[in-house]
Formats: structure tokens, C-alpha cells, sequence
């Protein structure tokens, strides 16, 4: 192509915004070159989301690999996955109970649509590479295993033999190793990286624990010491290391102290010194070894990522570039680039399509290297607001009027950052009112007063923003504000009719009424900008808090069916009207006397999927789970605390550990680093070309939690005349979990990553999967 075929307008500028686009893209390219395309597509598809599968590059392979990545195909999946799981609401225990033959006919359904899937997943990737990956050989025998257990399940049950399905512990599986789950994996990688290091201080706190127990038994066993329920103190081996180790998570202190305290005030020393080296010196240990691991592991995960995506990039960038003068550089011409852009993206609009290409060409040469190809899988990853700016309406009908002095007097004030003080303020007088006696008069009139100031509030809101602009995607608040308003508003005005007519309390709605006076306070932290600080983070970091809440469903859900299996049927309860004298002790005698019993914990059972996550719940809070304990041990065996035990090691020790190692690194990454050096480069762009939607001082709240892609903008109070597009990014949050990852080490990766080098000739990259040390 020479200098004179270069496309044209590419330059952005504020009064002729981004108005080519690349359209002279040739409308038929040759079967070769779509190929080409296709193939290039999914390349930079899977840098940007981190997709790391081996596949084949035939054409073929390719659509059916593109198919495969739908997002349509990926929901299907997970709605299969959400069906499986949700089988044991109706399966024996159920909490709704349905014939045998209709959950078994859903759940072939599920195998059959996992099996289907696999099918699919084996036409896109070489068969010896299909059959190394573990992943795929867990789903083939966790769906060959169901299928068994399901048969066998309904031939025993038709027989009227006994039956169990063993099979629904392995559901959870299948949710872990679809390919989609990446992040999990991720997770599950994490624990099986730490767990190593783990066990050595594990191993050290419970030969801690032994030993006091031992001490405790000979300074306590022989003194005919009693508990408070009257049974010996401290004369069983066994039940001392229980109790000393429940001690370990404070449920039970001091209780168990009382009875040597009592005695001695000297044998306190003992359990001082116990809560300080167990309670302490070890718990914080864990979390300084998860820790400590975790972001090492992590760390070389991240590298090799960024490596994977790197070397993606550089095959979809041999797949299209082209030599360009004397000295035959390789380079992309904006013209592919924009045909790339739109089959990775095909949403994206025009302007910001030229937005970003102004970015990566920014000596406007008309084509772009492979360093500045490779940046666009991060730059996708950005997200921008593309804003429109339209005149309001009462301005278009009225405009001698929308534009006199007291119409301008009136915007002023309204944009005026005084205006949202008053209206706090009155937030704050208004929750007095809410603490008072609603039976009250001056109160319940005043409630009327204040509905209709947050009105008023609303009303010149919307006569000083443009409407599309006071109610698009990304202003939170002004959709809450509204909805909360009007809702109350609407439940006043009902609530005042139907008490004026007598012959009805209306209780259900006063109480909607006061839920949502209370939620207006709520807007109060949007006030506060330390406060605004904390909860964009906790926004921004929230698809990592999914993360870890996927892996406590698979936790709790294997553990839920492990303790239905085991403890079914052996607590009952009773509704509190009941007249039933089992009611007294759980439905169980072996119940009768215990603290479990005294309680009335009798619905803390394992009698259905619901229930049993809620036990499992109450023993992740830890507060009374050697009640629990002793409960399900009382009526099935001493060996039943090896369950509950087990449980608190692998949630409370491992598991939150390593959430509060992650939720930790997260916050100091989102606390301290503002932007990314690509989205730096992005913003200054948008302000070099005075496209700033920031130069209009829109809210910058937590709006900025709350993405989307195109929103209007009312017109400038000041008069002047707006570009008819402009541009903000969204938010400083990554888009994914991965892109929060690479941030969280970005300082930390070698640089070598990102030095130029040649890419291996084969470029598809399995999951990474590292060696425990």
C-alpha cells in the first residue's frame, strides 16, 4: 500500500469526532484472508479473557472453537450446572420432594448436555492433548459415575432395597473443571500450592495441642473436678484434646475454664498460656503461611499468564502483518486492525474504535509494530464511556425560558456541591424522625414534609441534568434516589387511604414504608469520601469475592451431602405450636439433657440441603459449634466429631485464609495503584483531544462502579458548546479477575515477559499447573 492509500481521518478532533472508522475495509476479502481473520480473532479473543486452550487451527476447528466460546454455549452450561446442583432440593431428603423418576430425568438430562459438551470440546483440540488434560478426565468420570450410581440408585429403590446416591458429592466437580472455571481452578490450585507449607504449622499446633491436653489431664484429671452439667472435668484424653481445641477458636471460653478458675485463680495460668501460643501464635501463623504462599504461587501463575497472552498476540499479529518500507518492518495497517477490532468486538462503536487506534498510532503513521499490537488486548479490556451530548428538552420546547437568567440561577445551584450538603442534612434530620413514635402526629406529618422535599430534590434535578442523562446505566444513585422516592411515596398515599377507610391495618405496607425511609440513608455514603473510597473497592474487587464464594458452594455442597448421608433423620423439629413431647429433645431420647436440646437447636439439622447449609454455615462462624458437636455425636457416635473437625480445618483454617489473603492483596492493589500505564496513555488522549467528560464535572462517585458503553450528556451549564461525542473511562476496576491479577504483580514480573521475542510455533497453552513445595 503506498503513502497516498493510507486511510484517511484517522486524526481525531473535538468538531469532527471520529467519523471514518476504517469503513473502506473491502467488503469481500479473499477465503484466505478470512481465515486468516477468523483465526486472528480468536487469538486476541482469548488474550483478553485469558483463555489458555491447546485447539486446532484448521478453519473448521476454528468456527467450531468460536461456537464453543459463546457466551450463549458458556451460560447454557452454567444453567446445566445450576440444574444439577439444585437436584438435592428435591432429591431424598428434599425440601420439595419429587417422584424418583422426574429428578433422574433431569439429571440426564444434565449428563447428557455435559457429555454433548465434551463431544464439542474434543472436535476443537488435538485428541492426544484432549486426553492429557485432567480436567477433562475428571468431567468423563464424574459423569460416567453418575450415570452408574443413577442406575443402580433407581433399581434399589424400585426393589425397595436401600440405596444411597454416593454420586452427589462428585456434582461440584463438574462446576470446578468446565472450562470456564479458570478462576476456580485458580483458587483450588491455590490451596493445593499452600497446603504443604499448611500442614508443617498444622502438624506443629497439633503436637501444641496434644501436649497440653496431656498436661491438663494429669494437673486436672485426679482432683474430682465437675463441669457445670455435673460431668467429670478433664478426665478423658480424648475429650480434653476436643475441648482444647475448640478452645482454639474461643467457642467455648471461658466455659471450659470455669471449673479449674473456680478451683485455683493459679490454674488460669495454664489456659493463658494456651490461648497465647494455640489461640494466637499459631491461627496467626496460618495466615501468615497461606499468605506468604499463596502470592508466590499466585505470582508465577500471573507471569505465566501474561506470557501466554503476550505470545497470542504475537501469532495474531504474524497473521496479518505486513512489510512496510525500505527496511521490510512488519506492520498492521489500520485498515486490518479495524476489521480485527470489529470481529473481537463487534459492539464497539466507531468512535470508540478510532479512539482507541489513536492511542496505539500516535505519531499517525497510518499503521502500527508488533509492540503496539500486542497492547490491544489490554486496551479492550479499558472500559470507556462514549457520551452524547444532547440538549434538553424543555430547552428545545421553552428555550427563551430554559435560558433566562433565573433558569440559569436555578441549574447553578442544583450542580452546586452546597446543594447535596442541604439535602444530607436533611437525610440526617429525617433519620430522626424515622427512631420516633410513627404513631405520633407531628411525626407522621412531617414524614410528608420531607417526601416532599426528596421530590423537589428530583424535580430540579431533572430540569438541571438532561433526562437520558440523569437516568443512564452508570448513575446509581439517581435511579436509587428515584426509585426509593416514588416507591415511598406511592406506599404513603396507599397506606393514608386505606387507614382513612377503615377496617384495615395496612401493617405489611407501613413496614415496606419504613424499609424504604431507611434505605435513603444509605446515600449518605456516597457523601463521604473516605467512605466512597471503601466501597469502590469492595465493588471493584467483587468478581474475586464470587471467586472464593464459588469455592465455599463446592465446599459446603460436598460437605452438605456428606452430612446428609450421615445424620439424616436424627434431629427433627418441631413447629413451636407443636404438642408433641418429643418436641423436648429433638425428636431423638439421646437428645434429652444435652445443651443441644436446651437450647432448642433442633432445627439446626442435616435433614435437607437447605438446613444443612446452614449448619455448616453456623459452624463456619465457629460460635457454638462444639454444641453442634455434641449434638449429631450424642446421637450417632464419638467418631461424628471427625466430620465437624475436618470441616473447621478445611473452611475456617484453609479456605478463609486464603480469601483473607487475596481480599487483602486486592485492597492494597485497588487502594494504592490509580490506573494502569495503557489506560494513562488512554486518558491523556481523551484529554489532548478535549473529549473529557471530566472537563464538565460529572459525578464521579460511585458511578464509577457502574459501567456502560454508551450514555447521553445533558448540555454545558456555562453555555459553551459541547463536542457532539465525548469520552470517560468507566472505572479504575479490572474488567476481569485475571486483569486484577496481572495489576496485583505487575511490579513483580520479570521483565523478560515483556522483552521481544521470537513466538513459539505452537502458541496454544494449557492451564498452568505448578508443583507443590
Amino acid at each position: 500500500m503506498s503513502e497516498s492509500e493510507k486511510p484517511k481521518g484517522h486524526t481525531l478532533s473535538k468538531d469532527k469526532v471520529l467519523t471514518n472508522g476504517g469503513n473502506n475495509v473491502s467488503s469481500n476479502p479473499s477465503d484466505e484472508m478470512t481465515e486468516k481473520f477468523d483465526l486472528a480473532t480468536v487469538y486476541v479473543s482469548d488474550a483478553q479473557y485469558n483463555r489458555n486452550i491447546f485447539f486446532d487451527t484448521s478453519p473448521q476447528a476454528v468456527r467450531l472453537y468460536l461456537l464453543y466460546n459463546h457466551w450463549f454455549m458458556q451460560t447454557l452450561v452454567y444453567a446445566f450446572i445450576i440444574v444439577n446442583l439444585a437436584l438435592a432440593l428435591f432429591e431424598d431428603p428434599a425440601v420439595v420432594p419429587l417422584p424418583i423418576w422426574a429428578t433422574s430425568t433431569i439429571e440426564i438430562i444434565c449428563l447428557s448436555a455435559f457429555s454433548v459438551r465434551m463431544v464439542h470440546y474434543a472436535k476443537v483440540i488435538p485428541k492426544d492433548k484432549f486426553w492429557k488434560d485432567p480436567k477433562n478426565i475428571c468431567i468423563i468420570v464424574v459423569v460416567t459415575l453418575s450415570f452408574i450410581d443413577l442406575t443402580i440408585y433407581g433399581a434399589l429403590k424400585s426393589t425397595g432395597y436401600f440405596a444411597i446416591r454416593w454420586s452427589r458429592v462428585l456434582r461440584p466437580l463438574l462446576l470446578v473443571n468446565v472450562t470456564e472455571g479458570r478462576q476456580l481452578r485458580r483458587a483450588f490450585r491455590s490451596i493445593r500450592n499452600a497446603l504443604p507449607q499448611i500442614s508443617y504449622v498444622f502438624l506443629l499446633f497439633m503436637f501444641s495441642v496434644l501436649v497440653f491436653s496431656l498436661v491438663a489431664l494429669k494437673l486436672f484429671g485426679k482432683r474430682g473436678l465437675l463441669t457445670i452439667d455435673g460431668s467429670p472435668y478433664f478426665t478423658d484424653y480424648l475429650d480434653i484434646v476436643f475441648d482444647l481445641y475448640v478452645l482454639v477458636t474461643t467457642a467455648n471460653s471461658p466455659d471450659v475454664m470455669m471449673p479449674a478458675y473456680n478451683y485455683s485463680v493459679f490454674f488460669t495460668i495454664f489456659f493463658i498460656l494456651y490461648i497465647i501460643i494455640n489461640t494466637y501464635t499459631f491461627m496467626s501463623f496460618f495466615l501468615a503461611v497461606v499468605y506468604s504462599n499463596y502470592k508466590k504461587h499466585l505470582k508465577e501463575e500471573v507471569r505465566q499468564l501474561v506470557k501466554a497472552r503476550r505470545f497470542k498476540m504475537c501469532r495474531a499479529f504474524s497473521l496479518l502483518h505486513e512489510a512496510r518500507g525500505e527496511g521490510g518492518e512488519p506492520v498492521v495497517t489500520q485498515t486490518k486492525w479495524n476489521h480485527l477490532v470489529k470481529l473481537v468486538k463487534p459492539n464497539i462503536n466507531i468512535a470508540h474504535r478510532e479512539l482507541l487506534w489513536s492511542v496505539l498510532d500516535d505519531q499517525n503513521k497510518g499503521h502500527i509494530g508488533k509492540f503496539a499490537f500486542v497492547q490491544l488486548a489490554d486496551l479492550l479490556s479499558i472500559q470507556v464511556i462514549t457520551v452524547k451530548s444532547q440538549p434538553h428538552p424543555i430547552q428545545i420546547c421553552f428555550p427563551s425560558m430554559y435560558n433566562s437568567p433565573v433558569s440559569r440561577f436555578i441549574r447553578y445551584v442544583v450542580h452546586q456541591r452546597m446543594f447535596v450538603y442541604v439535602y444530607d442534612l436533611i437525610i440526617l434530620v429525617n433519620a430522626v424522625f424515622i427512631g420516633l413514635d410513627e404513631e405520633n402526629p407531628v411525626v407522621s406529618n412531617a414524614e410528608w414534609g420531607f417526601l416532599a422535599l426528596y421530590m423537589l430534590e428530583i424535580i430540579l434535578k431533572l430540569y438541571a441534568t438532561e433526562p437520558r442523562a440523569f437516568f443512564a446505566r452508570h448513575h446509581f444513585w439517581n435511579w436509587f434516589d428515584t426509585i426509593i422516592i416514588v416507591s415511598a411515596l406511592f406506599g404513603t398515599i396507599i397506606n393514608s387511604a386505606l387507614k382513612h377507610s377503615g377496617g384495615y391495618t395496612s401493617r405489611q405496607i407501613l413496614d415496606i414504608i419504613f424499609i424504604l425511609r431507611v434505605l435513603r440513608l444509605i446515600r449518605l455514603v456516597d457523601s463521604i469520601k473516605r467512605f466512597r473510597a471503601i466501597i469502590n473497592i469492595l465493588i471493584k474487587i467483587g468478581p474475586t469475592i464470587l471467586t472464593f464464594g464459588q469455592l465455599i458452594v463446592v465446599v459446603y455442597y460436598i460437605f452438605a451431602m456428606v452430612g446428609m448421608e450421615l445424620f439424616k433423620g436424627k434431629v427433627q423439629f418441631f413447629e413451636p405450636n407443636s404438642t408433641s413431647p418429643d418436641q423436648e429433645y429433638c425428636g431423638n431420647p439421646l437428645l434429652k439433657g444435652t445443651t443441644f436440646a436446651k437450647l432448642n437447636y433442633c432445627k439446626n439439622n442435616f435433614n435437607n440441603v437447605v438446613s444443612s447449609f446452614i449448619v455448616l454455615l453456623e459452624l463456619t462462624v465457629v460460635n457454638q459449634w462444639h454444641v453442634l458437636t455434641s449434638g449429631f455425636t450424642a446421637v450417632t457416635h464419638i467418631s461424628a466429631r471427625i466430620f465437624f473437625v475436618l470441616f473447621h480445618i478445611v473452611v475456617v483454617i484453609i479456605i478463609i485464609n486464603i480469601f483473607v489473603a487475596f481480599i487483602l492483596e486486592a485492597f492494597l492493589v485497588e487502594y494504592t495503584i490509580d490506573k494502569s500505564d495503557l489506560q494513562t496513555s488512554l486518558e491523556k488522549k481523551i484529554e489532548e483531544l478535549e473529549l473529557n467528560v471530566q472537563q464538565d464535572g460529572v459525578d464521579t462517585g460511585l458511578v464509577d462502579a457502574m459501567e456502560s458503553n454508551d450514555n447521553e450528556l445533558g448540555p454545558s451549564e456555562a453555555g459553551k458548546q459541547k463536542p457532539s461525542l465525548m469520552f470517560k473511562i468507566a472505572s479504575r476496576r479490572s474488567r476481569t479477575v485475571d486483569g486484577l491479577l496481572q495489576r496485583m504483580f505487575e511490579t513483580d514480573i520479570r521483565p523478560e515477559d515483556f522483552v521481544e521475542e521470537e513466538e513459539p510455533e505452537n502458541i496454544n497453552f494449557s492451564n498452568p499447573v505448578f508443583d507443590s513445595v
